[in-house]
Protein backbone atom coordinates (compact mmCIF):
# COMPACT_ATOMS: atom_id res chain seq x y z
CA UNK A 1 0.00 0.00 0.00
CA UNK A 2 1.31 3.45 -0.84
CA UNK A 3 1.12 6.41 1.51
CA UNK A 4 -1.47 8.03 -0.78
CA UNK A 5 -3.62 4.88 -0.69
CA UNK A 6 -3.36 4.80 3.11
CA UNK A 7 -4.44 8.44 3.43
CA UNK A 8 -7.38 7.91 1.07
CA UNK A 9 -8.44 4.80 2.98
CA UNK A 10 -8.47 6.74 6.26
CA UNK A 11 -10.48 9.59 4.73
CA UNK A 12 -12.96 7.09 3.27
CA UNK A 13 -13.48 5.35 6.61
CA UNK A 14 -13.80 8.59 8.59
CA UNK A 15 -16.32 9.98 6.12
CA UNK A 16 -18.32 6.73 5.87
CA UNK A 17 -18.60 6.64 9.68
CA UNK A 18 -19.48 10.33 9.94
CA UNK A 19 -16.41 11.13 12.05
CA UNK A 20 -15.70 14.89 11.97
CA UNK A 21 -12.03 15.29 10.99
CA UNK A 22 -9.45 17.49 9.34
CA UNK A 23 -6.20 16.57 7.67
CA UNK A 24 -3.47 18.67 9.29
CA UNK A 25 0.31 18.78 9.42
CA UNK A 26 2.42 18.87 6.29
CA UNK A 27 -0.44 17.67 4.10
CA UNK A 28 -2.56 20.69 5.05
CA UNK A 29 0.31 23.07 4.35
CA UNK A 30 0.85 21.26 1.03
CA UNK A 31 -2.74 22.20 0.12
CA UNK A 32 -1.89 25.91 0.38
CA UNK A 33 1.85 26.14 -0.11
CA UNK A 34 4.62 24.18 -1.75
CA UNK A 35 4.31 20.41 -1.54
CA UNK A 36 6.92 18.49 0.38
CA UNK A 37 7.22 14.83 1.24
CA UNK A 38 6.26 13.51 4.63
CA UNK A 39 6.54 10.27 6.57
CA UNK A 40 3.09 10.56 8.15
CA UNK A 41 -0.42 11.88 7.76
CA UNK A 42 -1.91 13.78 10.68
CA UNK A 43 -5.63 13.93 11.39
CA UNK A 44 -7.50 15.84 14.08
CA UNK A 45 -10.65 13.90 14.90
CA UNK A 46 -13.69 14.49 17.05
CA UNK A 47 -14.45 10.95 18.10
CA UNK A 48 -17.42 11.55 20.46
CA UNK A 49 -19.26 8.22 20.19
CA UNK A 50 -16.79 6.72 17.73
CA UNK A 51 -14.08 4.27 18.77
CA UNK A 52 -10.59 4.61 17.31
CA UNK A 53 -9.94 0.84 17.57
CA UNK A 54 -13.17 0.25 15.58
CA UNK A 55 -12.03 2.74 12.94
CA UNK A 56 -8.66 1.00 12.63
CA UNK A 57 -10.37 -2.41 12.40
CA UNK A 58 -12.49 -1.09 9.55
CA UNK A 59 -9.32 0.07 7.78
CA UNK A 60 -8.26 -3.56 7.65
CA UNK A 61 -5.19 -5.68 8.34
CA UNK A 62 -2.82 -3.25 6.63
CA UNK A 63 -3.21 -0.86 9.57
CA UNK A 64 -2.12 -1.46 13.16
CA UNK A 65 -2.94 0.81 16.10
CA UNK A 66 0.04 1.30 18.40
CA UNK A 67 -1.26 0.70 21.95
CA UNK A 68 1.02 3.42 23.35
CA UNK A 69 -0.80 6.78 23.53
CA UNK A 70 1.30 9.93 23.68
CA UNK A 71 0.55 13.45 24.84
CA UNK A 72 0.85 16.47 22.54
CA UNK A 73 2.00 19.37 24.69
CA UNK A 74 1.10 22.43 22.60
CA UNK A 75 -2.67 21.82 22.52
CA UNK A 76 -2.81 19.37 25.42
CA UNK A 77 -4.37 16.50 23.52
CA UNK A 78 -3.62 12.83 22.94
CA UNK A 79 -1.92 11.34 19.91
CA UNK A 80 -2.56 7.83 18.58
CA UNK A 81 -0.26 6.30 15.97
CA UNK A 82 -1.41 3.83 13.34
CA UNK A 83 1.31 1.99 11.46
CA UNK A 84 0.78 1.15 7.80
CA UNK A 85 1.98 -2.41 7.05
CA UNK A 86 5.10 -2.93 4.98
CA UNK A 87 5.98 0.79 5.02
CA UNK A 88 7.56 3.31 7.34
CA UNK A 89 4.50 5.55 6.82
CA UNK A 90 2.23 6.25 9.80
CA UNK A 91 -1.16 7.81 10.37
CA UNK A 92 -1.40 9.99 13.47
CA UNK A 93 -4.75 10.76 15.07
CA UNK A 94 -4.93 13.74 17.41
CA UNK A 95 -8.12 14.07 19.41
CA UNK A 96 -9.73 17.49 19.13
CA UNK A 97 -8.57 19.36 22.21
CA UNK A 98 -10.14 22.09 24.33
CA UNK A 99 -7.43 24.54 23.20
CA UNK A 100 -9.27 27.67 21.96
CA UNK A 101 -7.44 27.82 18.63
CA UNK A 102 -7.77 24.07 18.08
CA UNK A 103 -11.54 24.43 18.51
CA UNK A 104 -11.68 27.50 16.26
CA UNK A 105 -9.67 25.96 13.42
CA UNK A 106 -11.84 22.83 13.61
CA UNK A 107 -14.98 24.95 13.37
CA UNK A 108 -13.54 26.83 10.36
CA UNK A 109 -12.24 23.77 8.48
CA UNK A 110 -12.97 23.57 4.76
CA UNK A 111 -13.29 20.92 2.06
CA UNK A 112 -10.61 21.26 -0.64
CA UNK A 113 -9.64 19.34 -3.72
CA UNK A 114 -6.46 17.35 -3.26
CA UNK A 115 -4.95 15.15 -5.97
CA UNK A 116 -7.52 12.40 -6.70
CA UNK A 117 -9.80 13.35 -3.80
CA UNK A 118 -11.54 15.96 -1.71
CA UNK A 119 -10.60 16.21 1.95
CA UNK A 120 -11.28 18.45 4.93
CA UNK A 121 -8.40 20.69 6.01
CA UNK A 122 -7.93 23.80 8.14
CA UNK A 123 -8.01 27.18 6.40
CA UNK A 124 -4.71 28.64 5.17
CA UNK A 125 -4.80 31.09 8.08
CA UNK A 126 -5.20 28.29 10.61
CA UNK A 127 -2.35 26.33 9.00
CA UNK A 128 -0.15 29.41 9.48
CA UNK A 129 -1.21 29.92 13.11
CA UNK A 130 -0.72 26.26 14.04
CA UNK A 131 2.59 25.87 12.22
CA UNK A 132 3.91 29.01 13.92
CA UNK A 133 3.15 27.51 17.34
CA UNK A 134 5.03 24.36 16.37
CA UNK A 135 7.90 26.36 14.87
CA UNK A 136 8.34 28.47 17.99
CA UNK A 137 7.53 26.07 20.80
CA UNK A 138 8.38 22.77 19.11
CA UNK A 139 11.56 24.24 17.61
CA UNK A 140 10.82 22.62 14.23
CA UNK A 141 12.39 24.36 11.22
CA UNK A 142 10.17 22.50 8.75
CA UNK A 143 7.13 24.22 10.29
CA UNK A 144 8.66 27.67 9.74
CA UNK A 145 9.41 26.62 6.16
CA UNK A 146 5.79 25.51 5.72
CA UNK A 147 4.57 28.89 7.03
CA UNK A 148 6.89 30.71 4.62
CA UNK A 149 5.64 28.60 1.70
CA UNK A 150 1.95 29.09 2.53
CA UNK A 151 2.42 32.86 2.84
CA UNK A 152 4.45 33.03 -0.38
CA UNK A 153 1.80 31.12 -2.34
CA UNK A 154 -1.36 32.58 -0.76
CA UNK A 155 -0.13 36.19 -0.51
CA UNK A 156 -2.95 38.73 -0.33
CA UNK A 157 -5.64 36.03 0.04
CA UNK A 158 -4.67 35.61 3.72
CA UNK A 159 -6.89 37.20 6.37
CA UNK A 160 -4.07 38.91 8.26
CA UNK A 161 -6.32 40.34 10.99
CA UNK A 162 -7.31 36.77 11.95
CA UNK A 163 -3.70 35.53 11.84
CA UNK A 164 -2.42 38.51 13.86
CA UNK A 165 -5.08 38.03 16.54
CA UNK A 166 -4.04 34.43 17.19
CA UNK A 167 -0.31 35.15 16.86
CA UNK A 168 -0.62 37.93 19.43
CA UNK A 169 -2.47 35.54 21.74
CA UNK A 170 0.08 32.74 21.28
CA UNK A 171 3.18 34.90 21.41
CA UNK A 172 4.19 33.97 17.86
CA UNK A 173 3.81 37.39 16.22
CA UNK A 174 7.55 38.09 16.24
CA UNK A 175 8.21 34.74 14.50
CA UNK A 176 5.49 35.53 11.93
CA UNK A 177 6.99 38.96 11.21
CA UNK A 178 10.46 37.42 10.87
CA UNK A 179 9.18 34.87 8.36
CA UNK A 180 7.25 37.49 6.38
CA UNK A 181 10.36 39.67 6.14
CA UNK A 182 12.31 36.70 4.74
CA UNK A 183 10.00 36.34 1.73
CA UNK A 184 11.31 38.30 -1.25
CA UNK A 185 8.79 40.61 -2.95
CA UNK A 186 7.33 39.42 -6.24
Amino acid sequence: MTSREAILAVIDVLESRGVPYMLVGSLSSNAYGIARSTKDADFVVELASHSLPDIVRQLGPGFRLDPQISFETITGTTRHVVKVADTSFTIEFFRLSADPHDLERFRRRVRVQLPNREAVVPTAEDVIVTKLRWALFGKRNKDADDVRDVIAVQGDAIDWDYVHRWCDEHGTREKLDEIRRSIPPL
